[in-house]
């Protein structure tokens, strides 16, 4: 039980690295310079949809044969393997102001979107799927996205220039394409 918590964790931590979220907390924190409400927007948002997300993977199991899972399983991680060599861009998550919301309300409300079909939320319905836990991969995913935004909101543009986020990200590529393997062999599942 504790890996899926810890592969969870990692994997969206080290997924996270330079996704179109963390550049979306960069640009909120450069904005609005109010760290813990868009810490706690942050939190919200990815604890309710990473919560669906689970939901959803954990459904799947029930629903689909299990030997048709591990194939979904193992080609949909390798799919995010490579979905993890292409790196976003600041320009797709840029959008307007409060409108009323406060800083808070739009760092939910942003996040929440930005992460709608995002890879991070595709493998947590994987990671779900594979170890049949909402709750520990929910809480491990969600950790994961805290340890890779919470940083970005408090230290800014400098976290950016001494992480190599090219190399973060083939880190994380090789880690889902090691998961892909390993269901498709049949291996820990």
């Amino acid at each position: 039980m504790l890996e899926a918590f810890a592969v969870s964790t990692g994997v969206v931590a080290l997924g996270e690295i330079g996704d179109k979220t963390q550049l979306l907390a960069l640009l909120l924190a450069a904005r609005y310079r109010r760290p813990l409400p868009i810490i706690g927007g942050i939190f919200v948002a990815t604890l309710a949809n990473h919560a669906g997300a689970s939901a959803l993977g954990s459904w799947l199991t029930r629903v689909v044969d299990p030997s048709w899972m591990r194939w979904v399983l193992g080609l949909s991680f390798l799919a995010v393997a490579l979905w993890m060599l292409v790196p976003d861009q600041a320009d797709d998550i840029e959008g307007s102001g409060p409108g009323g919301l406060g800083v808070f309300g739009i760092t939910v409300v942003a996040f929440f979107l930005a992460e709608m079909g995002d890879k991070t939320q595709i493998a947590t319905v994987m990671l779900a799927a594979k170890y049949q836990s909402v709750w520990l991969v929910t809480a491990g995913t969600t950790l994961g996205m805290l340890l890779a935004n919470v940083p970005a909101v408090l230290l800014g543009e400098r976290v950016q220039r001494w992480l190599p986020v090219a190399w973060v990200h083939r880190i994380a590529a090789a880690v889902f394409a090691a998961l892909g393997a390993l269901v498709l062999a049949g291996v820990g599942g």
